[in-house]
């Protein structure tokens, strides 16, 4: 269970710090995000909500709890970033750095996968622990 905690929590550290370095400059409407969507052919004033949108889903996929949420938080991430892949390669062609988008999805898939694990095993441990008890009443 340990190694399974620690590796969830590297992985969905790592994608936290990923989506708050672009939610910020999103949120406040940094000249540079605001020059990147302009080359991309996006309005500018659809920076601001992504940005939150990302923001939320870090503070989703860090609160524990609302299941739900985290997966729609998780999905809403892959959204992002393949809407983001897909606008670049569609303006400046494959010979863009597509590698900080595998590592995105590195990322997304390792958090994703280590919480669904980390949340099975609290589900056989507490159903362990209950029929243990059980039998020794």
């Amino acid at each position: 269970m340990k190694k399974i905690n620690i590796t969830y929590w590297v992985f969905t550290g790592l994608l936290s710090v990923l989506m708050l370095i672009g939610a910020i400059p999103d949120i406040l409407s940094a000249p540079e995000a605001v020059a990147l969507f302009n080359h991309l052919g996006y309005p500018a004033y659809l920076l601001p909500f992504i940005g939150i949108a990302k923001l939320l889903g870090v503070v989703a996929i860090l609160i524990p709890g609302f299941w739900r949420i985290k997966e729609w938080a998780y999905a809403g991430f892959t959204f992002d970033l393949t809407g983001a892949m897909y606008s670049t390669i569609s303006v400046d062609g494959l010979t863009s750095g597509l590698v900080v988008f595998f590592i995105g999805y590195t990322l997304i898939a390792g958090s994703y996968v280590f919480y669904h694990r980390k949340h099975k095993e609290v589900l056989l441990n507490h159903t362990t622990s209950g029929v243990q008890e059980h039998i020794t009443n």
